[in-house]
């Protein structure tokens, strides 16, 4: 099994910045890649970004590129979403989700969630 564990979110302006954190533990190392995913109210939740633990290499949603950075720290199993110039549409509350090795942009390629954290940007 593996604990996921979220923080950062909160309540932010319109082209402000968040740092969202996910720590991980229990059987960390037969991760793939630790990901995010957000559920604004009434919509489907989506792809936002992931990382793949062996290399670093990561990926972003459409939605987010040139604005979200991904990163990861190996030493204390713990994944970053940099989010910077939030917009309104980025309201949602924040996954993370751990494994991958289904796929690395769809909700059924992880096995492990986080309970979410809550970002709202204002306008």
């Amino acid at each position: 099994q593996v604990q996921l564990v979220e923080s950062g979110g909160g309540l932010v302006q319109t082209g402000g910045s968040l740092r969202l954190s996910c720590a991980a533990s229990g059987r960390t190392f037969s991760t793939y890649a630790t990901g995010w995913f957000r559920q604004a109210p009434g919509k489907e939740r989506e792809f936002v970004a992931t990382i793949r633990w062996s290399d670093g290499i990561g990926w972003l949603g459409d939605a987010v590129k040139g604005r979200f950075t991904i990163s990861r720290d190996n030493a204390k199993n713990t994944v970053y979403l940099q989010m910077n110039s939030l917009k309104p549409e980025d309201t949602a509350v924040y996954y993370c989700a751990a494994d991958g090795s289904r796929g690395l942009f769809t909700m059924k390629g992880y096995a492990y969630w986080g309970q979410g954290t809550q970002v709202t940007v204002s306008s």
